[in-house]
């Protein structure tokens, strides 16, 4: 069976770090072996091999912004593009996400709403329900996210999946087997409320309090069932030649 690839787009904040990269925390999340998974830190200008090689890929998050259009995120952002467009299963998160949006002719900026920041209620959509990532969940289920721009027009084509109250955008498919979320479904409670005390001076100048929004922070199981089968229906595409 041929590995998954992940594109690391940044580090985690440094307080994190000890705990390993944004790739580690997907591959560990998704329930991949060290040797099912290969890690490319994009954002250092490591070289982008052959999409055909693997089963799917994997875009993490990154404090990195895509409108900043950094001439590492706009390489990556055509190779994804071909990606897509050649049928490769793809699967981006936040700023993964909002890259895929951005490389399928979507449009990327500063969240109307501003920061949204802690465990968030999603709201799927009716497109969601013969979705294979997505179908069969609640109206409602519970995510973790952290960002500050968004997906403010998806790609031509993509089908919305989820929304929530700061983002019309959380989830999207675009063709037969491209995927973006906004939320983060490799996020334990720990890693969130280390995040949220890590912005809380930025919080705090929002008008927001890390320690009512940490003590908020809940468990999200059916986020992270999400980025499971995407693991699931990749190897199943990989084993049929798709």
């Amino acid at each position: 069976m041929k590995p998954f690839l992940v594109l690391e787009t940044g580090d985690p904040v440094p307080p994190l770090r000890r705990h390993g990269s944004f790739g580690h925390w997907i591959r560990v999340a998704a329930g991949l072996s060290g040797r099912e998974s290969r890690m490319v830190r994009v954002f250092e200008g490591e070289d982008l091999p052959s999409p055909g090689d693997y089963a799917g890929v994997l875009v993490t998050g990154s404090g990195a912004m895509v409108t900043d259009r950094q001439d590492w995120s706009e390489r990556t952002a055509g190779w994804l593009r071909e990606a897509a467009e050649g049928g490769h299963s793809l699967f981006g998160i936040c700023y993964g996400h909002q890259l895929i949006a951005h490389a399928l002719g979507g449009e990327v900026g500063d969240n109307p709403e501003g920061r949204e920041m802690g465990t968030v209620q999603l709201q799927v959509t009716a497109a969601s329900e013969p979705d294979p990532l997505f179908a069969g969940f609640p109206d409602t289920l519970p995510a973790q996210a952290t960002h500050l721009q968004t997906v403010m027009k998806p790609p031509p084509g993509a089908r919305v999946l989820a929304r929530s109250d700061r983002d019309d955008c959380q989830a999207f498919r675009w063709g037969e087997a491209a995927w973006g979320v906004q939320f983060h479904p490799e996020f334990s409670v720990h890693v969130m409320k280390r995040y949220i005390h890590a912005r809380a001076g930025a919080l705090r100048e929002e008008g927001t309090c890390p320690d009512t929004l940490a003590d908020a922070v809940r468990p999200t199981p059916i986020a992270r069932r999400v980025l499971r089968r995407f693991i699931h229906l990749a190897r199943q595409r990989a084993r049929n030649g798709a």
